[in-house]
């Protein structure tokens, strides 16, 4: 079992910046990869950042790769999520996730279902 906590969402205005936090616990050693997806009513998950975390590689959103930054403190078990220049229409509940299969697929780390542990999520709010 891993269990996530998502950290540092808020309200901020259009043009700002915001660091998402997401920490991991239980059996951390399992974790291949952890992602941020959100999501907004209505809509279905959308992926947002990968990260290896065995080798540290990352991946993005073709839209968001210049304005968001994702990282991991393997020491801690912590993932980041640094979000610069934000718009109000990266307005979401932003969820951290973790995929701990023991032969993962590193072409699927889009996907939501390709992850096994899910946090609660944190709301982000950009004003215009």
């Amino acid at each position: 079992q891993v269990q996530l906590v998502e950290s540092g969402g808020g309200l901020v205005q259009a043009g700002g910046s915001l660091r998402l936090s997401c920490a991991a616990s239980g059996r951390t050693f399992s974790i291949s990869a952890m992602g941020w997806f959100r999501q907004t009513p209505g809509k279905e998950r959308e992926f947002v950042a990968v990260i290896n975390w065995r080798g540290g590689s990352t991946s993005y959103a073709g839209s968001l790769k210049g304005r968001f930054t994702i990282s991991g403190d393997s020491a801690k078990s912590t993932m980041y999520l640094q979000m610069n220049s934000l718009k109000p229409e990266d307005t979401a509940v932003y969820y951290c996730a973790a995929d701990v299969r023991s032969s993962p697929n590193s072409s699927r780390w889009f996907r939501a279902n390709e992850y096994d542990y899910w946090g609660q999520g944190t709301q982000v709010t950009v004003s215009s």
